[in-house]
């Protein structure tokens, strides 16, 4: 099964953008799944206000577990790492053309009245499963580029 796969077949059982695409990598680098899906729960929906989408912020998590920084003194580590999230970040947005989740859905799910839309015209199920395939396949992308 690819990423993809995974992180749609988790999209489809119930978890969010976020849980699905950390999850799909967490094997990858010795992450247990349970512990990814917990992780990445806050961050679906935008951090649940809209904002950064979730398959966005699922795989910037990824990119910390590969790329990030854990010395308070190396800061080359730490330069490499948020250049890396840059990049990803500009390739997802002229992708789809933003991060941000309501930009994406189209609507505000902070709202009453458009989440009631998002629901109505099933964006959920539309928008983001496109959201998380492009993200996945950005990420392992980005993943091969800076080996």
């Amino acid at each position: 099964m690819t990423k993809s796969e995974k992180a749609l077949e988790l999209f489809a059982s119930g978890f969010n953008c976020s849980q699905a695409v950390l999850t799909a990598f967490a094997p990858d680098f010795g992450l247990d799944e349970k512990l990814a899906l917990m992780l990445g729960t806050q961050f679906g929906g935008g951090a649940r206000n809209a904002e950064m989408c979730g398959a966005v912020s699922g795989a910037l998590m990824v990119l910390g577990l590969k790329y990030g920084h854990y010395q308070s003194d190396n800061t080359e580590q730490k330069s490499r790492a948020y250049a890396i999230a840059v990049e990803y970040t500009k390739r997802f947005k002229e992708q789809n053309g933003s991060i941000v989740c309501r930009d994406l859905l189209g609507y505000d799910l902070t709202n009453p009245e458009e989440a009631a839309c998002i629901k109505e015209r099933n964006l959920f199920g539309d928008i983001c499963p496109k959201m998380i395939q492009s993200a996945v396949e950005l990420l392992e992308s980005i993943l091969a580029e800076y080996e």
